[in-house]
């Protein structure tokens, strides 16, 4: 099989991953495998369902933040997150997603957000942080426990209601919420 995407060194964040090719909008850049131990919540652990994290292998923990990111994820037949690009991509892009598409709360960067981004929130946040426009805009490539966290614990009385936007995009390998 070839390969899609590299790791390579980035300016003031260490390496990322980069498009080796063109990608259109829902392709997938990367397909996500799952170490499979269970992990404790850290700065390179994924949330993989709405209570428990885990490690993703090869090149998926080395991905970067970005709080205007040309990627997404939708979870695979595994559990584990596949990066799928939001947006057109051009061979020698990084492939970045916003860590608030995957993990609720983020408690394990306390430094600032280093995206560079005219948007950035400053702060790398969870998904319960995010502003109703950001989570509509990231409909059909985030996490579905993160909806149904959301439903859970009331958001729709506090932020206004989930929108239906962003409920009618998601799609897992599995189906719909």
């Amino acid at each position: 099989m070839t390969a899609t995407v590299e790791r390579r060194a980035t300016p003031d964040r260490g390496e990322g991953i980069f498009a080796l090719q063109p990608f259109k909008r829902g392709e997938i850049l990367y397909a996500g495998v799952l170490d499979g131990a269970p992990v404790d919540n850290h700065s390179h652990a994924s949330q993989i369902s709405k209570t428990k994290f885990g490690f993703h292998t090869g090149l998926g923990s080395i991905l970067n933040h970005s709080c205007n990111p040309y990627c997404g994820i939708i979870i695979n037949e595994s559990g584990a997150h596949d990066i799928v690009a939001m947006e057109g991509l051009a061979a020698g892009d990084e492939a970045t997603y916003d860590y608030a598409m995957r993990n609720y709360r983020i408690d394990h960067f306390p430094s600032p957000c280093c995206c560079g981004n005219t948007n950035c929130r400053g702060t790398i946040t969870g998904w319960i942080d995010l502003p109703q426009q950001r989570k509509d805009a990231y409909a059909g490539f985030v996490a579905p426990y993160l909806l149904e966290i959301d439903l859970e614990q009331g958001v729709a009385s506090r932020k206004g209601v989930v929108s239906n936007r962003v409920l009618a995009g998601f799609k897992t390998a599995k189906g719909q919420l």
